[in-house]
């Protein structure tokens, strides 16, 4: 038997069938271990062509045609029927596997007796995912936050999904992702997580055909949404396991259109349209365990949403967009190889007053500023206003638009500001090493940008970690990049062969980047010109001369900023 069964669905795929096609014949897991699987779902350009050529040219290729189901979910079931594989991978048209991605996840697979793995997603459609913050050899839906995912780029044991008869549902189905990965969650015994590797490479079209171009009205979108959650509730039993499968769609999908800033973009019988239709769906087919489970905030919005406050949920929405983090960085310091960064988050109002809870008669109450006037709002308790709350710093390699997950100690706590009001902050210590942070591994060579992302009584921000005056003062200057960091703070040199990790506060917003390199690259002018680079006026002026230069000056210009510094964007 095969290892795995790539399978991918193809419909007027064109050109992007050669720019994916690489990455699935070329894995390290050996052409004599898997195949590909393409089924050709009636494709009327040169698809069919492009996809016979090469199932000529490879033995480990197959091309399956057939007439258009005018979506993917038939194509994927025909895949799983076909394939030969132990384990099912499924891949869409336009996007790209990394060369070790099913060597790494099928070993991860074996080793557990997986039902599912999941590897690690990258590229210009993937954004931070806390799934994806540290590998986990064996967990189920009740214990990690896998709901966070319903996309199916997955690996799938292929006699778990024929004995659960896991299939997509075929036809023009919205959402149909979300039905299949909701029931293979509920039925798996083992999933596994493979965050140390990046694994799957979801690109954003240069042509927007990531997007569909199908109109969709409200009652068509809720509708299957609607199909997805009767899913769950039919194979769960109801209670907090149900409940909580629950609340991500409740969360995510219902409440969009009357949050910002959906809420704020549609105006009229627009707006009232998605108004009664989500509310209709919020009363009919969600128990109460799932809005009791959610933040004080996304708790409000449920709560007037239900009770037809329409015209408070676009006040609130208007208030709450202007919310901005405040983040400190309260110390930062080289320490056992590691770059120490102790940080407090917070929230503020436009006006810089904090996001406050106030106490009455043994009460916690919502922040009276943020909800003042608004109808069904008044008096809205947060009575667990650390349940919900958390905060991590993230590191961007922006060369290969990758993110990891540093160690951290951030805690939730509140903090008296007086005359009973209290404000809620997540704080502590972060140690970004070097040496592991890549899942492991050393940070690879290029620039890696700090951020911080926060969720705090329901709002939920990602702030720049820029520097603060507290931890910076007292600095002694010097030609390093560590200059005004703070105390004990400079480059450092780590790994075998040894690469050189460059703090600075870069960019318009001093932004905390460490760039990594090998020593070699660190000359004297390289520092000097990260140094420049960093203040805004210098950066401003520059790509005021990059722009006046002719196209072809102005690429080789580019070209050699980026080959002295990946990060610089001019």
């Amino acid at each position: 038997m095969l290892k795995v069964s790539i399978v991918v669905p193809v419909y007027n795929a064109g050109r992007y069938i050669d720019l994916c096609a690489p990455s699935l014949l070329q894995q390290t897991l050996g052409e004599d271990a898997y195949e590909v699987i393409y089924v050709d779902d009636g494709s009327t350009d040169d698809s069919a062509q492009r996809l016979d050529e090469l199932a000529g040219k490879h033995a480990h290729v197959r091309v399956i045609h057939q007439e258009n189901s005018g979506w993917p979910g038939k194509p994927r079931n025909v895949g799983i029927q076909e394939a030969r594989g132990e384990y099912v991978q499924f891949v869409d048209q336009d996007d790209e596997l990394t060369p070790g991605a099913l060597e790494h996840l099928h070993r991860l697979g074996s080793r557990n007796g997986s039902d599912i793995v999941l590897g690690k997603v990258v590229g210009t459609m993937a954004g931070p995912s806390n799934v994806f913050k540290r590998t986990v050899e064996r967990c189920t839906v009740e214990d990690a936050p896998l709901m966070e995912s319903l996309t199916p780029h997955k690996m799938f044991r292929r006699d778990f999904l024929l004995a659960h008869d896991l299939r997509f549902p075929e036809g023009p189905v919205r959402l149909e992702d979300q039905l299949f990965m909701v029931r293979a969650y509920v039925h798996a015994k083992t999933v596994s997580i493979l965050a140390d590797h990046p694994c799957y490479v979801w690109n954003r079209r240069d042509d927007g055909g990531n997007n569909s171009s199908r109109a969709v009205t409200p009652e068509d979108y809720y509708g299957h949404l609607r199909t997805v959650v009767e899913a769950i509730k039919q194979d769960t039993e109801p209670g907090p396991l149900q409940s909580h499968l629950l609340r991500r769609s409740y969360r995510v999908e219902l409440l969009r259109p009357v949050n910002e800033p959906r809420v704020l973009q549609r105006t009229g019988k627009d707006l009232e349209r998605h108004f009664d239709v989500v509310r209709r769906m919020a009363l009919e087919a969600y128990p109460p365990g799932v809005r009791d489970g959610l933040p004080a905030l996304t708790r409000l919005r449920a709560h007037l949403l239900e009770e037809g406050h329409l015209d408070s949920l676009v006040e609130l929405a208007r208030r709450t967009r202007r919310i901005r983090p405040e983040l400190t960085v309260d110390d930062i310091r080289w320490r056992d190889g590691k770059l120490h960064v102790t940080t407090t988050i917070g929230m503020r109002h436009a006006n810089g007053e904090p996001l406050v809870l106030v106490e009455r008669y043994g009460r916690m109450l919502l922040d009276p500023d943020l909800l003042d006037g608004i109808k069904g709002a008044e008096g809205w308790e947060a009575p667990h206003p650390l349940g919900h709350a958390y905060g991590e710093l993230l590191v961007h390699d922006t060369a290969r638009n990758m993110w990891w997950f540093p160690d951290a100690d951030l805690i939730p706590c509140t903090q008296p500001l007086g005359g009973g009001r209290h404000r809620v902050v997540v704080t502590g210590e972060t140690a970004i090493d070097p040496l592991t942070l890549a899942g492991g591994r050393a940070m690879e060579t290029g620039t890696h940008v700090v951020w911080a992302s926060a969720q705090l009584l329901g709002v939920g921000r990602r702030a720049r970690v820029t520097r603060s005056d507290d931890a910076t003062r007292g600095a002694a200057p010097d030609l390093g990049l560590g200059a005004g960091l703070g105390v004990g703070f400079g480059s450092v040199r780590v790994g075998n062969p040894p690469h050189l990790v460059i703090p600075a506060w870069a960019g318009a917003a001093g932004q905390l980047r460490l760039s990594v390199r090998p020593p070699g690259q660190a000359t004297l002018p390289h520092r000097l010109y990260l140094r420049t680079t960093s203040a805004p006026p210098l950066r401003r002026a520059a790509r005021t001369v990059l722009h006046r230069l002719p196209p072809d000056v102005r690429r080789r210009a580019k070209k050699l900023a980026r080959r002295a510094d990946p990060w610089s964007g001019v």
